[in-house]
């Protein structure tokens, strides 16, 4: 029995060394950030600090940034090295934002631009990796300073004069305050308290006052947790408090039958002189109708010339656009983004509708509900690429993100990763937030595609015209962009990427 004894004691000591080797292995880590509450003022952008320790990489983590105010309360999500917005809260899209470039060393702060009211709460910073998590959670608090207070009259009441104080865009909520001379405070009637989708508070309060020695009155908004105050004073002239209701509405009928008599009178005299009138009219129109004709025909002959002109300055290749070409990169579409009915050519150049679905790999990367197809490199700096459409009734081109969902359908806006522009029903639109309808004198036969990385800017350009076509401005990228191509569904003929010569 001794023997035994020894062997199931060494293979108990085995077992507990190879745990506590596995313990000592794993990655774990803290999430840290600041104790404190963060002030924010609105309008402003915020850092919300949240990074891990020791100091090492997040970059195959995923992070996971929470309102615990809300029950779904999804802020921002980076997943399997991308930006997830699926659940995102949708008020939060396009705020908020991490810094990719220092998850290497563990900073997983989160930033949010444009602070409102709705976005003061409590976030948690949630960081999971394959075997370990840990969080944190935040306070933040947000502070507006609203409007001065408006005072108005609203006229007699029972009991006195009725005024009424309002004053908006404060956050939180403030507290209205009615006042005498003498700064003893008035009995008012309940706080009228309103919020608005951005989270900021209006306030409104009735009060009726009596005739004092001084007939001044004081409004004044106070919010003691940001410790703002203002005020506005009224003053009452007496006559007013004597001026009955009676009295008032008698004025108001003899004013009233007045207005009547006069209206009166005068609708007899127009019934007699309509005749008259109506003759005298005909012929001031005829006058102006002729007139009219002389100016169209003169603004048309000025809209002759200026497109004359117009024609002139697009028929010349600017320094700007010159300069624009040499960014020309090679462009080659990737097959394993291409929606089933498209059919790529052989050196992936070229690209057009089919009437069959083809049988391909599936992939997270191909286009399920649009027919697009994306350009097979990324790019971040100043880039430029050339496009044949001559002869298509239908396509849309541009640049998208790396991210985008392609399984869903969706509209091709800059909100959802996308800047474009495209023909279709003969009417060229730029796809903006708002769409834009794009006037153009001649049907493009080659669209160059120009992105500016640096100064947000994405723009088309007719390059057989040699002119400007659209811009997009103000652009917000945090990650490469590709090139966008649909061929659309109404005719076979191929959008053809071509070579760009700078010289030519």
């Amino acid at each position: 029995m001794q023997p035994g004894m020894k062997v199931t004691q060494l293979d108990c000591l085995c077992v507990i060394l190879l745990y506590l080797l596995h313990t000592a292995g794993s990655e774990k880590f803290e999430v840290l950030g600041p104790t404190d509450p963060i002030v924010a003022v609105a309008g402003d952008d915020i850092i919300l600090p949240c990074y891990l320790k020791p100091n090492i990489s997040a970059e195959d983590m995923t992070v996971d940034w929470l309102n615990l105010d809300f029950l779904d309360g999804r802020v921002f999500r980076y997943q399997n090295q991308r930006i997830i917005r699926d659940d995102q809260i949708p008020y939060y899209r396009g705020r908020t934002s991490l810094f990719q470039e220092e998850l290497w060393r563990g900073n997983t702060s989160l930033i949010l631009t444009r602070v409102q009211g709705t976005d003061e709460g409590h976030y948690k910073c949630l960081i999971q990796s394959k075997s370990w998590y840990d969080d944190f959670t935040i306070q933040v608090l947000v502070k507006a300073v609203g409007s001065k207070p408006v005072v108005s009259i609203e006229g007699h009441r029972e009991g006195g004069m009725g005024l009424l104080c309002e004053t908006e865009g404060w956050h939180p909520e403030p507290e209205l305050v009615w006042l005498d001379s003498k700064g003893v405070h008035l009995s008012a009637g309940p706080p009228e308290i309103h919020r608005d989708l951005d989270g900021f508070y209006r306030v409104k309060q009735h009060v009726i006052v009596q005739e004092t020695d001084t007939n001044r009155f004081t409004c004044r908004v106070q919010q003691s947790r940001i410790n703002e105050k203002m005020e506005t004073e009224i003053h009452l002239p007496s006559e007013i408090f004597y001026t009955a209701p009676w009295r008032m509405a008698f004025i108001v009928l003899c004013c009233l039958g007045a207005i009547a008599v006069i209206g009166l009178s005068l609708a007899i005299y127009y019934m007699c002189n309509k005749k008259v009138h109506l003759k005298k009219e005909s012929d001031e129109l005829w006058e102006q109708n002729h007139e009219l004709c002389e100016q169209k025909y003169d603004r048309t002959e000025e809209l002759r010339i200026l497109t004359s002109q117009l024609d002139f300055v697009n028929t010349n290749w600017s320094p700007d656009f010159e300069n624009i070409r040499r960014h020309a990169v090679d462009v080659t579409l990737d097959p394993d983004t291409a929606h089933c009915k498209l059919i790529l050519s052989d050196d992936g150049k070229q690209v057009r509708h089919g009437e069959l679905n083809q049988v391909l790999s599936d992939n997270r990367k191909r286009y399920k509900n649009w027919s697009g197809v994306l350009g097979n490199v990324g790019f971040s700096g100043k880039f430029y690429y050339e496009v044949k459409v001559e002869g298509k009734t239908e396509w849309t081109l541009g640049v998208v993100i790396q991210s985008i969902n392609r399984n869903e359908s969706f509209i091709p806006i800059p909100n959802n990763g996308y800047w474009t522009v495209e023909l279709k029903d003969e009417e060229y639109t730029a796809n903006a937030d708002s769409h834009v309808t794009l006037l153009l004198r001649e049907k493009p036969l080659k669209v160059g595609v120009f992105v500016d990385y640096e100064k947000c800017q994405v723009s088309f350009y007719d390059v057989e015209a040699r002119c400007h076509i659209y811009s997009f401005t103000d652009c917000s990228f945090t990650e490469k962009l590709y090139p966008f191509f649909n061929p659309g569904d109404s005719d076979s003929i191929s959008l053809v990427v071509c070579p760009v010569d700078a010289t030519d």
